[in-house]
């Protein structure tokens, strides 16, 4: 029922707004609001959040922040559509919208946005644990859930996200068998985490470092060949040989707005949010956070959308997880 109502949504979006205002030389006229298709703490959000004045101070309206969570980030996705392409609602998303399609989750996914700033990366991803778990290293994990499976809560989003993603990637090497429990998003789980209602997850860097530098999560590896900082990566255990095939991997932070939206509008989204990626500030709230600042928009912004939706998908497909083949969506192979 969700995906039969969201599908006509968003037809209705796609089909039935009215054209967006041509002037926009006075752009933007008033307050813009932008929505995040998850929930508050999340990685997304943090990192749109510490953009968001930056890019207001550029285009001298406030940025209104909402977050319209569910569906993997389909329902904020879809509200996006269902607005003028006026510039006066933008969406500020993450990676799983590349793979709508390949997972029926809806009948759009980024080709009908345009980028106006693929912002950052986060191509660090933490395996985390509560402090009480008996593991201190990834290969210490995956011994104990050898020998005890099931007993372990292991975080899961929905389909498309960083978790979904990674625990495919993790079964395309071995079993790895926990008891997946699920939360909309990143903010959730650190606080199930932390909580004892979760014990493991993976979870961007952006989202849960700050955590594990105050000792309220431990981090046992990094999704990467190389360290992280003190943090090991996770191909040194044997367990996971083969991991490295499918790196390097990460979520990616972007602004959008939809297609119609005027090419006047978009230059002064695109031109405000450049020069926020670039400042100072910002560059230096991603090192903290073991994010990397892209800062892509126009034809750069669209090939990395393309290569990252293509590598993705066809590694859902090889473990047998796209509902939708690549091929019959016309995704070419990586």
């Amino acid at each position: 029922m969700f995906k039969r109502c969201l599908g006509a949504f968003a037809l209705a979006g796609i089909l039935g707004a009215a054209a967006a205002p041509a002037q926009a030389d006075d752009y933007p006229r008033r307050d813009i609001t932008a929505i995040v298709p998850w929930g508050a703490g999340g990685a997304t959000d943090v990192a749109m959040r510490a953009l968001a004045p930056l890019a207001e101070d550029e285009l001298g309206k406030k940025l209104v922040i909402q977050n319209r969570t569910g569906g993997s980030g389909a329902v904020g996705a879809n509200f996006v559509l269902r607005q003028q392409p006026d510039g006066y609602t933008v969406l500020m998303a993450a990676e799983p919208q590349a793979l709508f399609r390949v997972l029926n989750l809806a009948p759009f996914d980024f080709q009908e946005f345009t980028p106006i700033n693929i912002v950052s990366i986060n191509d660090s991803i933490l395996l985390v644990a509560n402090p009480k778990v008996p593991a201190n290293t990834t290969q210490e994990l995956f011994d104990y859930v050898k020998a005890n499976p099931k007993k372990l809560k292991q975080y899961i989003a929905g389909q498309g996200t960083v978790p979904f993603t990674i625990n495919a990637m993790i079964n395309d090497v071995t079993p790895f068998e926990t008891t997946l429990v699920p939360f909309d998003g990143d903010g959730p789980a650190i606080a199930a985490l932390q909580g004892g209602h979760a014990d493991i997850g993976f979870i961007a860097s952006g989202a849960v470092l700050e955590h594990v530098k105050a000792g309220r999560l431990k981090a046992l590896g990094v999704l990467r060949t190389e360290p992280f900082g003190d943090i090991p990566p996770m191909t040194e255990a044997p367990a996971l040989a083969g991991l490295e095939r499918h790196l390097p991997w990460g979520p990616f932070y972007g602004v959008f707005v939809r297609k119609e939206t005027p090419d006047a509008v978009k230059a002064k989204l695109s031109d405000a949010f450049a020069k926020a990626a670039a400042s100072p500030d910002y560059l230096k709230f991603n090192e903290d956070r073991g994010t990397r600042v892209l800062n892509l928009s126009g034809a750069e912004a669209q090939d990395f959308l393309d290569k990252w939706q293509s590598t993705t998908a066809w590694l859902y497909d090889s473990v047998g997880a796209a509902k939708t083949s690549p091929e019959a969506l016309g995704i070419p192979k990586p």
